[in-house]
């Protein structure tokens, strides 16, 4: 036997045995099949596309209003997000002069160790994480949103399940964890609709800066097509991305001073001066009853002449604050991040439409 048959020989067969047992598989549809399952008729498609352009316009400048991202941290009942989805819509169609109103449809839920992930993981809130059932559950509260006639906006979190719910969207996020990602600014410069970069949690603009100068151009990358099936997946580059500030570990970056060196850096870097402000996160201190004062300081800029602020987020829910995941839920509560009450939201975003107007 020569050296190295002896070293092969050696090698514990458990080692490979042990590997294999820590992972198993189970399919799931692929794309195009869930699409086939719960199709997007044409008549939404075409208001879907007609919800794009209107964001388009809002975050070039061209349409003067307000973008507002506003609604649950993530989704986790669905007769509570659609009774939201209902008093928001009504709202929206109110204040529509002045705010362009998109409802917050988050599915997926980024863990810095373990948690629950989102709806798509776990649809039963248990831990089985029936992943096929949280994709069809998923598409289908999105297209219920929709019928609303409130256009959608989501975190891409995992690029392997932006195929599934794409179609329907009319805004996404990137969050501050993976706008550094190659993998998400590649998804990114193939999708058609407006993408928001999130700076990096330290509070730095750099990283969403370079994010967006990447999405913007042509990419080669591996994915996988509607079929499921591996792919080389050529795209075509996105240039309606845009900065969302967030807040870092130094405190909030939402105040005049942190958005006119926001606006700098972008116009030096050769970046269209387009920013939304999140008013959750670190902006309001992680107290999401804070968010209204983030919402005033934007509207006070925005009068006095602040053109770069085109949108901000809010993280609302129909009531208060948030709750451990347990047996017994209260209903309309968020499983995940705080979130602003109805009563207030709503009061708050008519208080911004009134001061706008005048």
């Amino acid at each position: 036997m020569n050296a190295s048959a002896t070293v092969f020989a050696k090698q514990p067969v458990t080692t490979v045995e042990a590997s294999v047992a820590r992972r198993s598989t189970q399919p799931l549809p692929s794309p195009v099949v869930l699409r086939q399952r719960l199709p997007l008729s044409e008549a939404l498609a075409a208001r879907i596309h007609n919800d794009r352009n209107a964001i388009r316009a809002v975050l070039d400048g061209r349409d003067t209003r307000l973008l507002v991202v506003v609604g649950p941290c993530s989704l986790h009942d669905p007769i509570a997000a659609l009774e939201y989805a209902e008093r928001l819509a009504a709202l929206a169609s109110e204040v529509s002069d002045q705010l362009l109103m998109v409802m917050r449809a988050y599915v997926e839920k980024p863990r810095t160790t373990v948690g629950w992930k989102g709806l798509v993981y776990d649809p039963h809130l248990d831990g089985s994480g029936n992943m096929a059932e949280g994709l069809h559950l998923s598409r289908r509260l999105m297209l219920e949103i929709l019928e609303t006639g409130l256009p959608i906006a989501t975190e891409l979190l995992q690029p392997l399940a932006a195929g599934y719910f794409d179609d329907l969207l009319g805004w996404a996020a990137i969050g501050a964890r993976t706008s550094e990602s190659q993998i998400h600014r590649e998804m990114v410069s193939g999708l058609d609709l407006p993408v928001g970069f999130k700076n990096g949690t330290d509070g730095s603009l750099s990283i969403a800066c370079d994010a967006m100068r990447s999405a913007e151009h042509p990419h080669q990358h591996f994915g996988i097509d509607d079929l499921g099936h591996p792919a080389l997946l050529q795209t075509r580059g996105n240039a309606d991305t845009h900065l969302v500030l967030r807040g870092g570990h130094a405190g909030p970056n939402y105040d005049a001073a942190s958005v006119t060196a926001a606006r700098a850096t972008l116009e030096c870097q050769g970046i269209a001066p387009r920013i939304m402000v999140d008013c959750s996160h670190a902006n309001s201190g992680k107290n999401p009853l804070r968010q209204p004062q983030v919402l005033e300081s934007v509207i006070d800029q925005r009068i006095a002449g602040e053109s770069s602020l085109r949108g901000v987020m809010l993280e609302s829910h129909l009531f208060d604050g948030c709750q451990p995941l347990a047996a017994e839920l209260r209903y309309g509560v968020s499983i995940t991040d705080g979130c602003l009450g109805w009563d207030a939201t709503e009061a708050v975003l008519r208080q911004a439409a009134r001061r706008l107007r005048a």
